[in-house]
C-alpha cells in the first residue's frame, strides 16, 4: 500500500476502524444477547447464531491484526506476514464456510476437509518467507481461486437440495429465500478475494464498504431464519437416539394403511390448517414413521408439501363458496389465514400452481374455471 497519507488513505482507515467496530459489536450481539432484534416472533437457530458470532469475532481479530502489521512493519517478505496470511487460511475460511453451511440446517456437514484443502495455502504463505527467492504468491493465488469457484459451484448443488427439502417437510414456510445464503456466499467472496489479491486503497476501500451492508445481510438470514428441525437444533447439539432411518423397505403393506390412517387422522380433523405442520408431526398424528410416510408420498407420484397444499386450497374454495352463496364478504387474506396460511404470498403461489391462475383472476371469475380446472380437480 501506499505509505504517503492521502484523503484516500485517511477514509480507508476510518472505514477499517468502523468495520472492526461493526464486528466487535455484532460479535457481542450475537454472542450474548437473547433478544432478536429483527424478527422477535422468530427462534432462530442456536447453533447458526453461534457460528455468526464466531465469523464476527474473527473477522475483528483480523482486522486488528492486519492494521497493526501494516502500522509497525509492512514487510510482505517478512517471517510475520507469512504466519499472519497462514493463520488467515486456517481460521477464517473453516469458520466462514461453517456459518454457510448452518444457513441449511438439514445438512450436517464435515468441516475437516476445509481445513485440509485450506493447509497447502497456509504452508506456501509460510514457506514463502522462509524462501524469498521462490515466487509462491501466484501458485497460491490461483489455488484459492480454484477453491473459491468449486465452493461456490458446491453451494449452488447444496441449496438446491435445501430448497427441495424445504418443500418436502414444510407445507407453509416463511422466508424460504434459500438462495440468499447463495448470494451472501459470492459477496463475502468477493469481498475476501478484494483483500487477499489487491494491494491498494482504491479496491480496499472499496471491499470494506462491500463488507457493511454483507454484514448487515449475514445478520438479518441469522435472525430470520427460523428454526426448522428442533431436534436437530437443540443446544446441545446431541440427536436424540428415537431419530434413526431406517433401513430401505420394499413395497409393504403398510403403505396401503398410511392412506386410511391420513384421511382419517388429518382430512377429517382437518389438521392439514395448523400453519406450522410438518411432516414429522404429521407423521406422529397419524401414528406412522416419517420414513413411511415420506415412501407413501412418494408411492403416490406426490409429495408432503403438494399433499398439504391441495387440502388447504380445497378448504379455500369450500370456504369461498359457502361465503359467496351467503353473499358475506370476502377478502383472501382472511380466507387464506383461515385455510392454514400465515404468508400470503405462499398461498397465493400454491394457488396459482394448482388453479393455473392468479387468486384475483379465479375470483373475478366468481366460479370455477370450466372443464379443465375445476375446484374439484384442485
Amino acid at each position: 500500500m501506499p505509505e504517503q497519507i492521502t484523503p484516500l488513505s485517511i477514509l480507508y482507515l476510518l472505514l477499517h476502524g468502523a468495520g472492526t467496530a461493526v464486528c466487535v459489536v455484532l460479535f457481542l450481539y450475537l454472542l450474548l444477547c437473547r433478544g432478536k432484534a429483527i424478527a422477535p416472533d422468530i427462534t432462530p437457530p442456536a447453533r447458526l447464531r453461534r457460528w455468526a458470532a464466531a465469523l464476527f469475532g474473527i473477522m475483528a481479530l483480523v482486522h486488528i491484526w492486519w492494521i497493526l502489521f501494516y502500522t509497525y512493519s509492512d514487510d510482505s517478505r517478512s517471517v510475520i506476514y507469512g504466519l499472519l496470511v497462514a493463520l488467515d487460511c486456517m481460521v477464517l475460511p473453516p469458520v466462514f464456510i461453517g456459518t454457510l453451511l448452518n444457513m441449511l440446517q438439514d445438512r450436517r456437514r464435515p468441516l475437516w476437509p476445509i481445513v485440509v484443502v485450506m493447509t497447502p495455502c497456509a504452508v506456501l504463505a509460510v514457506l514463502q518467507t522462509a524462501l524469498p527467492s521462490i515466487d509462491l504468491t501466484t501458485p497460491n493465488e490461483v489455488y484459492g481461486l480454484v477453491l473459491a469457484v468449486a465452493f461456490i459451484i458446491y453451494m449452488v448443488v447444496a441449496v438446491r437440495q435445501y430448497g427441495r427439502w424445504l418443500r418436502d417437510n414444510y407445507a407453509d414456510l416463511e422466508h424460504k429465500e434459500v438462495w440468499v445464503s447463495l448470494a451472501l456466499l459470492i459477496g463475502l467472496m468477493v469481498l475476501l478475494m478484494s483483500f487477499e489479491y489487491t494491494d491498494n486503497y482504491v479496491m480496499s476501500t472499496i471491499a470494506h464498504l462491500t463488507g457493511f451492508p454483507l454484514a448487515g445481510l449475514l445478520l438479518w438470514r441469522v435472525e430470520t431464519l427460523p428454526q426448522l428441525d428442533e431436534a436437530a437444533e437443540r443446544e446441545d447439539d446431541i440427536l436424540p437416539e428415537a431419530e434413526t432411518i431406517p433401513d430401505p423397505l420394499p413395497v409393504s403393506d403398510a403403505l396401503s394403511h398410511i392412506g386410511q390412517l391420513l384421511t382419517k387422522h388429518c382430512e377429517d380433523t382437518q389438521l392439514y390448517l395448523q400453519p406450522d405442520l410438518t411432516l414429522t408431526q404429521l407423521s406422529v398424528a397419524i401414528g406412522v414413521n416419517h420414513y413411511y410416510l415420506s415412501q407413501y408420498f412418494a408411492s403416490q407420484d406426490t409429495s408432503y408439501y403438494a399433499y398439504i397444499h391441495d387440502l388447504r386450497i380445497r378448504h379455500f374454495i369450500a370456504r369461498y363458496r359457502e361465503l359467496a352463496a351467503a353473499h358475506e364478504p370476502i377478502v383472501a387474506q382472511q380466507l387464506a389465514q383461515e385455510s392454514g396460511y400465515h404468508s400470503y404470498s405462499t398461498f397465493s403461489t400454491a394457488f396459482k400452481q394448482r388453479m393455473h391462475k392468479s387468486v384475483a383472476a379465479w375470483m373475478r371469475e366468481g366460479q370455477c374455471p370450466q372443464p379443465r380446472n375445476r375446484c374439484s380437480d384442485v
